[in-house]
C-alpha cells in the first residue's frame, strides 16, 4: 500500500502541539544517505548544538557542518500576524512561541508536517531532504483561507555539529542569485545556497554584502542540560517575502549544491514518497509485515542509518551505517548488530553485502574499527573487542538469509584471520587463554566491550577478563567458520576452528554458572575475580548458540533477565539491587557516562531477549506482546524511530541519542522474529 495512503503512524493534535512539555520532549530527524541531516523540536525550536535545518556531510558520511541553524518564519493573514517556529534566547522567556498556533503535526513517512491556523487560513509546512544531495526543501502551502504573507529568514552559521563555538560569529558574504543568496565564509570551501521554488509567488528585499546581521544568544537549551556551552549566535543573510494565494505553495530550497540543484519541489517531494514505496515493498517481499504500522514506520525509519562511507582503494563509494543520531558517526560493533534488522529483515540484501565488503577493507590484525573519526583525514580507532565478532555472525545472518555463497566465498579469507588472531592474540590484550581456551581481554585505560562509557581517564565498566558475551561470540565465530570452511572442503581448517570453539564452550560450561545467583557471571577472571553482576550481557549465551547452557539454566538465565532488568522497551544494564546501580541518567558528561551502564536500559537488547525467550519455549505471541509498548515509543523522543537507552528508574524516560540504528534494528528484527 502507498504510504500516502495510509493513516500518520505519528500525529499529534492542537492540544499537544501547544503544551511546551509534548514539544519539547520530541524531535523529527530527516537524513539524506550521506550521513547529513536536519532536525529540531517538534515545534522548530532548536533544542541542541545538533539542531538545524541543514547539517551537511561534508565529507560523507562525516565532517557533519551546521549550515542552517533556524528559520524565522512570520506569517500573516486575516489582520493576525504571528511566527511559526520558536527559539530560546539566552537570558529570558521562550521567544517567540509558535506552537501556539499549531494545530496538528505528524509525520508524512519520517518527513515533518505542520499545519497552522493563522487568521482563519490554514497553513502547511512541510520539510523533506533530498537522497544523495545536502540539499533540504521546506514548503509553505495554504490549504485554506488566504491569501497568507509569509516573511522567510534563515539564520546561518558554519560551524561543527559537536560545539557552539566563537565561529559562529565569523563573518558572512552574500551574493545575489535570481531566485536567492549564495553564501560563502572566509577559509571554507563550502558554498551555501538559499533559494526560492515555484513560480508566481513574489520573492524580494533580499540583502547583499557582508556581515548583514545576527541574531544572537540563540540558547539550546538541551546543551544547558548537558553542562556545555549552551548558545550560539547565527548571521541573517536576508529574507523572503511571499504573498500566497489560496492553494498556492513556495519552496525555500536549503543546500551546497551547485546552482542546478532540483528547484523542482513537487518532483523532489514525489521522489522522496517514491523512496518510501520501494524501501516497503522490498521489506514486504523478505517478508516483513508492512501492513503493520509499526513495522512500516521501522522499515523507514531504518533507512536513515545505511549511508556512503569512502574505503581506501575503492573507486567507487562503500557502505556503512551511521550509529546514531544526531552525534554518532559509524562504529564497526553497531554496524555489524544492526546489519540483520536494517538490512535483512528490509530486504535490503545488496546494502547488506556492500557493508560486510567495504568492513573486510578495514579488517587490521583480527580486529575490525570500533569508531570512525569525525574527518576522513583521521584513522580509524580498533579497541574492539566484539566488533570482529559480530562480523562473523552478520556474514552468516547474510549467507542464511540470501545464501549468498559467492559473497561468503569473497569473506571467508576475512572471517579465518579474524579467528586466527584471536587465537594467536592481538592487540589490547585480546586473545584465547591457552588455559581454557576462552578469550581474555583488557589493557588499563580501554573500554574494549560495548559497555564503553569513559570520562576521561575512568574507564566506568572496563570488564577486563573474560566478559560473557564475548564467549558466546567467540563459540559462535568459530562454530560459523568450521561449517563454512567444512563446505568447501577445507576439512583441516574447519577441524582446527570446532576443536577452538568446542574447548571454550566445555569451559564455557564449567566457568561461568553462578549458582548462588541462578544466573551466570558477567565476568571472569577479571582483576578481582569473578563478577556476579547481574547485566543483560549473560543473555546472548542463550540467544546466540543453543546448546551453550541446558534447558534450566537457559530458563534461569532469561528468568532473571526479565525480572531484574526487563522495562519495557529494553533491558537495564545493571540490577537495581546492586549497590553500584544508577536509575537515573542525566547532568554532565561525567555523571551521563557514570549512568551509561550502570543500571541505564538500552533498546538494542531487545533483540537477544525476544529470540532468548523464542528459544526457552516462550510462544511467539507472549514474545511480540512484550514489543507492543514500541508503538507509543515512536511518538516520543525521536519521532518514528528508536532511542538509544532509557533511564533505568520509572518512568524510564528516553535518554542518550534519539535515534540509534541497533535499537530500530533489533526492534524490527524482534518483530520478525514474533510473526
Amino acid at each position: 500500500m502507498d504510504p500516502a495512503a495510509q493513516a500518520a503512524f505519528v500525529r499529534f493534535d492542537r492540544e499537544a502541539c501547544r503544551n511546551p512539555e509534548v514539544a519539547l520532549r520530541r524531535e523529527w530527524l530527516l537524513t539524506n544517505g550521506l550521513g547529513g541531516y536536519a532536525s529540531t523540536a517538534l515545534d522548530g525550536t532548536p533544542l541542541r548544538s545538533y539542531s538545524g535545518w541543514l547539517i551537511a556531510a561534508l565529507e560523507p558520511p562525516v565532517a557533519r557542518t551546521v549550515l542552517v541553524g533556524a528559520i524565522l518564519e512570520r506569517a500573516t493573514a486575516g489582520g493576525v500576524t504571528c511566527e511559526l517556529g520558536a527559539l530560546d534566547r539566552a537570558g529570558s522567556d521562550r521567544d517567540p512561541d509558535g506552537g501556539r498556533f499549531l494545530e496538528r503535526f505528524e509525520l508524512d513517512g519520517m518527513r515533518p508536517v505542520w499545519r497552522y491556523s493563522v487568521g482563519g487560513a490554514l497553513l502547511e509546512k512541510s520539510a523533506w531532504m533530498a537522497h544523495g544531495h545536502n540539499t533540504t526543501y521546506v514548503r509553505y502551502r495554504v490549504l485554506g483561507g488566504g491569501p497568507v504573507a509569509l516573511v522567510v529568514t534563515p539564520l546561518v552559521t558554519h560551524r561543527d555539529h559537536h560545539a557552539l563555538r566563537p565561529m559562529d560569529r565569523r563573518p558572512i558574504t552574500t551574493t545575489r542569485l535570481p531566485d536567492g543568496l549564495e553564501i560563502t565564509w572566509p577559509g571554507v570551501a563550502t558554498r551555501l545556497r538559499v533559494r526560492g521554488s515555484r513560480a508566481g509567488a513574489r520573492v524580494s528585499a533580499l540583502t547583499g554584502g557582508s556581515d548583514p546581521g545576527w541574531v544572537r544568544g540563540v540558547r539550546h537549551r538541551l546543551e544547558t542540560e548537558r553542562g556545555l556551552a549552551d548558545s550560539s549566535d547565527l548571521a541573517v543573510p536576508g529574507r523572503f517575502d511571499v504573498e500566497l494565494a489560496e492553494g498556492a505553495s513556495w519552496t525555500l530550497v536549503l543546500s551546497t549544491e551547485a546552482a542546478a540543484i532540483d528547484l523542482d519541489d513537487t518532483a523532489t517531494l514525489a521522489a522522496s514518497r517514491a523512496r518510501d514505496v520501494t524501501l516497503l515493498a522490498r521489506a514486504r517481499s523478505a517478508g516483513a509485515d508492512t501492513e503493520d504500522p509499526l513495522v512500516r514506520q521501522l522499515v523507514l525509519a531504518a533507512d536513515q542509518f545505511i549511508v556512503n562511507r569512502q574505503i581506501p582503494g575503492l573507486a567507487t563509494p562503500g557502505r556503512t551505517v551511521i550509529a546514531g543520531y544526531p552525534w554518532f558517526t559509524d562504529w564497526g560493533r553497531d554496524t555489524m548488530i544492526s546489519l540483520p534488522g536494517l538490512c535483512l529483515s528490509t530486504g535490503r540484501f545488496d546494502d547488506a553485502a556492500a557493508i560486510l565488503r567495504s568492513f573486510a577493507g578495514w579488517v587490521r590484525d583480527g580486529l575490525l574499527p570500533n569508531s570512525f573519526p569525525d574527518t576522513e583525514r583521521t584513522e580509524p580507532a580498533y579497541h574492539a573487542v566484539d566488533a570482529p565478532l559480530w562480523y562473523v555472525h552478520a556474514v552468516d545472518a547474510c549467507r542464511t538469509a540470501i545464501g549468498a555463497e559467492a559473497l561468503v566465498d569473497s569473506l571467508l579469507p576475512t572471517l579465518c584471520a579474524i579467528v586466527d588472531h584471536y587465537a594467536a592474540g592481538t592487540r589490547f590484550g585480546i586473545g584465547v587463554d591457552p588455559a581454557d581456551g576462552l578469550v581474555r581481554a583488557g589493557q588499563p585505560g580501554l573500554q574494549l566491550t560495548w559497555m564503553d562509557a569513559k570520562a576521561g581517564d575512568w574507564v566506568v565498566t572496563p570488564r577486563a577478563g573474560k566478559p560473557v558475551e564475548i564467549q558466546a561470540l567467540w563459540i559462535h565465530a568459530c562454530r560459523i567458520v568450521a561449517r563454512l570452511c567444512r563446505e568447501r572442503g577445507e576439512q583441516v581448517a574447519a577441524a582446527r576452528y570446532a576443536g577452538l570453539g568446542e574447548r571454550a564452550a566445555t569451559a564455557f560450561g564449567l566457568r561461568f554458572w553462578n549458582a548462588g545467583r541462578g544466573c551466570l557471571f558477567d565476568v571472569v577472571d577479571g582483576p578481582a575475580g569473578d563478577d556476579p553482576a547481574v547485566r543483560p550481557n549473560q543473555l546472548f549465551a542463550v540467544s546466540l548458540e543453543p546448546d551453550l547452557l541446558d534447558p534450566d539454566r537457559a530458563r534461569a538465565v532469561v528468568d532473571t533477565a526479565m525480572r531484574s532488568l526487563w522495562v519495557g522497551l529494553g533491558l537495564r544494564s545493571l540490577a537495581p539491587s546492586d549497590p553500584a546501580y544508577l536509575g537515573t541518567y542525566g547532568g554532565d558528561r561525567l555523571r551521563r557516562d557514570a549512568a551509561y551502564h550502570q543500571g541505564t536500559a538500552w533498546t538494542w537488547l531487545t533483540g537477544a531477549c525476544a529470540e532468548a525467550l523464542l528459544r526457552t519455549g516462550t510462544p511467539a505471541s507472549d514474545v511480540r506482546a512484550c514489543l507492543h509498548g514500541f508503538a507509543d515509543h515512536l511518538r516520543d523522543a525521536g519521532l518514528g524511530t528508536v532511542s538509544e537507552c532509557l533511564e533505568g528508574d520509572p518512568p524510564h524516560r528516553p535518554v542518550g541519542c534519539y535515534a540509534q540504528a541497533w535499537g530500530v534494528a533489533e526492534v524490527l528484527r524482534a518483530l520478525r522474529l514474533t510473526e
